[in-house]
Parts: C-alpha cells; sequence; structure tokens
C-alpha cells in the first residue's frame, strides 16, 4: 500500500513538473480568424448600440466635471482602457434617490480591458446607461509618465476607431477643456 502511495505521488510530481516546464499554452490563433471574430464583435455591437438614441450634444456639452458625467466614460492608460459606468437605477422613484438608501456611487462601476475588447464591453453596457445618448467621454490618464504618452496616444486614437466604428460619438476630455475638475 505504502509502495502505491509513492508511485502515485511521484507520478503526480513529474507530470506537475513536465506541465510547468511546457506551460499551458493555447494554440497558435489563425490571424484572420481573430480579425474575423473581432468583426463580428464590432457589427454585434453597432447593432446594438444603434437602438440606442443619438446623443444630445446641448446636453451633454453643459457638463463640466466627469463626477457629473452620467454616461459611460473611458480612461485610457497605456496598457489598458478603464471603462467608468453609472448603473441606471433600478427604482425609477424619486424618493430617497441619492440618499444612504440609494447612493449614486453603489451604481459605479469600473472595468480595466484591453483595446481590443471595447466593442464587446460597450455591447455588455445596458441600456439605460446611456441618458445622454451614444456618446462616451474619453480622457487621458493624469498620472502617466511622459515616456507612456507614445502608448497612451496610440490607445486613444484606438479607442475612439473602435467607438467611431460601433457608432458612438467620442467626447475627449483635455486638460484645455474648460471648467475641467476631477
Amino acid at each position: 500500500m505504502r509502495k502505491l502511495e509513492v508511485v502515485f505521488l511521484s507520478s503526480i510530481l513529474s507530470i506537475t513538473a513536465v506541465a510547468s516546464l511546457t506551460g499551458c499554452r493555447q494554440a497558435a490563433a489563425n490571424p484572420a480568424a481573430a480579425n474575423l471574430e473581432l468583426s463580428h464583435q464590432v457589427d454585434a455591437a453597432r447593432k446594438d448600440l444603434g437602438q440606442i438614441p443619438p446623443p444630445s450634444k446641448n446636453v451633454y456639452m453643459s457638463i463640466r466635471t466627469l463626477d457629473d458625467w452620467e454616461n459611460p466614460f473611458i480612461t485610457a492608460q497605456a496598457n489598458i482602457l478603464t471603462l467608468h459606468v453609472l448603473m441606471p437605477d433600478a427604482n425609477p422613484s424619486e424618493l430617497g434617490k441619492g440618499t444612504m438608501l440609494r447612493p449614486l456611487a453603489a451604481r459605479r462601476q469600473v472595468l480595466q480591458i484591453r483595446p481590443e475588447h471595447l466593442a464587446e464591453a460597450l455591447n455588455a453596457i445596458p441600456h439605460g446607461a446611456w441618458p445622454y445618448g451614444r456618446v462616451i467621454a474619453i480622457e487621458e490618464a493624469h498620472d502617466a509618465p511622459k515616456s507612456a504618452r507614445p502608448a497612451l496616444r496610440r490607445n486613444i486614437e484606438l479607442a475612439v476607431q473602435t467607438l467611431s466604428d460601433v457608432g458612438v460619438v467620442a467626447d475627449e476630455w483635455t486638460s484645455d477643456r474648460a471648467g475641467i475638475n476631477r
């Protein structure tokens, strides 16, 4: 019995050692298949987001701080995008809105995503989280080092292109926008 346990244990250890040396790797994906899948995600997001009304510029241009912004917004960093979503209030009553019983902060969701997954993430946002219509504010991360600026700028450009592909207006917030206080 003892010898059986030792043999079993040694075989488990050898399998573990082989697995750790070779690693668990996924087969290299076909780039054409990956592009096709990305295209399908963008098409699905465009179709779903098309049900949300177009943006009302006179409403969203009057917003001066991202704390007051109720639509989703993106903070671009060198390697990731941070998607901030204010989920719709499930209770339509005005009673207790914004108080301890129904705090605004409890509805805020923060998701960190890779830029290539932006269309899929946008498609998952509920339609009620778009009170200004199909518009997203996008800003650069404030604490990014100067060496990361080129990568950060590429992420913003990629995000703006993806937003355009799915039919969402990108409202880029920069430091020279009047009254920005974050």
